[in-house]
């Protein structure tokens, strides 16, 4: 071990620099805290996950002061997003704007070519203070008296240090190789068990004016696609097989992606005109195994998990950049105020899990009645017959929820008994779908009430309404019994009033 007066000390460690840990190093740094950045890779470099919510650029993204650099960026805008998904076989479109949460100049937000959007990211947080170190491949923790207190890696140049923190955070995505040490054990979703193969295409058609913008997500026989619009003429698109149809993204990749789109009538149609970029970082087909996962715990002392490293929801409704963004301000919260001793640690990290997993729980629970919804013995959830209607409808909640400023109640540990709870309720939300998907104008569709979304909550609207209004919001008040309130700046945790 290094020698204490000359070993490298840093307040925050963060592995990744990514969505969540640019995030959240710009967060602490922002609080005049030493932030080290320790990313394997050199930026711009690819990522997969393009399509982000209003939360992230309006919530999260003011509060860091990135969102004026997003505003810049000249990224594709979006207002909604479009299905082909349901009992109706004509595509139906929500527009975040339906909610008051998200009304006016917070309804949209965009398609990202992540190269550009992880590096404008890590550098507002370089621009904060933080300290970025590319190339370097974490290794393991370091312990001292079953604490964190730092990480050892191995640089560029393939030599071996180390570096100590009072915190490590782990955002270095499913790929993690320290995640396990935080403790517990990754458990995978016997529900979500997707694979993806994807790549880019130049000259597709795009959605009708002002929903050209919107992702387009497409369920078929063997699944479903998605559609992403990253400019007037660059497009992601992917095949998101279960793993029954696991044969059908073997072989030689291009064949097998023309294949499902020729069983997808208007994938088919959209991409008549377009041609699969072959160059560059696009050039390159890929697959990605989409297990949805959870670790059963998130932190120990001196070392926290967020983003993917803690777990992953199937991406239909683009929840990726959000959870990893929203743990990042949760596990931000939770540093900066016991560094100012402003809360005992057990106390701030407790908040930071119950709030990351309610979080990850609401897009949980709400994917499971939204994928079983056409469910029946002799076909998975996609092509299904059509389900008993009912009268429950509420566009909003709907919304709320797929717009990340919404949340949910719920207990993670039990998620596969609530996989089979939720079977029960997929045909009311079946109805809410196919209620949306008939109404011709969209300002007179009647408002879900399915007992699915029924149970969102604030927080998402809190982060978005905090970062725009501080203490005019008012008093903040406990999520959880005995919990703690945010700050009026929504960088700190404080204890809550009795």
């Amino acid at each position: 071990m290094m020698n204490a007066a000359t070993r490298e000390t840093f307040d925050v460690v963060v592995v990744g620099g990514g969505p969540g840990g640019a995030t959240l190093a710009t967060l602490v740094a922002m609080r005049g805290h030493r932030v080290l950045v320790l990313e394997k890779e050199t930026f711009p470099r690819y990522q997969i996950g393009e399509s982000l919510l209003p939360s992230t650029v309006h919530g999260i993204c003011t509060m860091t002061g990135v969102a004026e650099e997003l505003a810049k960026a000249g990224f594709t805008r979006k207002q909604g997003g479009t299905f082909r998904w349901g009992a109706n076989t004509e595509p139906w479109t929500f527009s975040f704007s339906v909610s008051p949460k998200m009304a006016g100049a917070t309804s949209f937000a965009y398609q990202v070519e992540r190269s550009k959007f992880d590096k404008i990211l890590l550098d507002h947080a370089v621009s904060k203070g933080a300290q970025v170190r590319f190339q370097v491949s974490v290794t393991d923790v370091i312990e001292e008296d079953d604490r964190v207190t730092g990480v050892s890696y191995r640089d560029a140049d393939g030599a071996v240090r180390e570096v100590y923190a009072k915190f490590v955070v782990d955002a270095s995505g499913n790929g993690s190789r320290i995640h396990q040490r935080v403790g517990g054990t990754r458990e995978y979703s016997e529900f979500f068990r997707s694979l993806a193969l994807f790549g880019y295409f130049e000259g597709g058609k795009r959605l009708p004016a002002p929903n050209s913008g919107n992702i387009l997500s497409v369920a078929f026989g063997s699944g479903w696609f998605w559609y992403i619009p990253l400019s007037p003429t660059l497009t992601s698109v992917g095949a998101v097989v279960r793993r029954e149809n696991a044969d059908k993204i073997q072989g030689d990749p291009e064949q097998a992606l023309k294949a499902l789109i020729a069983e997808c009538p208007l994938i088919t149609e959209y991409l008549a005109g377009a041609t699969r970029v072959t160059e560059g970082q696009y050039g390159r087909m890929r697959t990605r195994k989409d297990y949805s996962y959870h670790q059963t715990t998130f932190w120990r002392p001196g070392l926290a998990l967020i983003g993917d490293a803690a777990c992953f929801v199937d991406p239909v409704f683009s929840s990726g950049v959000h959870l990893a963004t929203y743990s990042a301000l949760l596990a931000a919260r939770s540093i900066n105020s016991v560094l100012a001793g402003l809360v005992p640690e057990d106390a701030a990290f407790t908040e930071f899990e119950a709030r990351y997993r309610r979080e990850y729980g609401v897009f949980y629970e709400f994917l499971m009645s939204f994928y079983d919804m056409h469910a029946d013995e002799d076909s998975y959830f996609w092509s299904a017959k059509k389900v008993t209607r009912n009268q429950h409808t509420e566009l909003e909640s709907f919304v709320e929820l797929v717009g990340g400023v919404s949340a949910a109640e719920f207990d993670l540990t039990d998620a596969e008994s609530a996989a089979v709870r939720l079977k029960s309720r997929s045909s009311e939300f079946a109805t809410a779908v196919d209620t949306l998907a008939a109404d011709a104008d969209q300002n007179m569709v009647p408002l879900f009430r399915s007992q699915v979304v029924r149970q969102a909550m604030h927080e998402g609207a809190q982060v978005q309404s905090r970062a725009l209004l501080g203490a005019d919001l008012g008093e903040d008040h406990p999520m959880f019994p005995g919990g703690l309130v945010t700050s009026d700046d929504g960088m700190l945790w404080l204890p809550g009033t009795a």
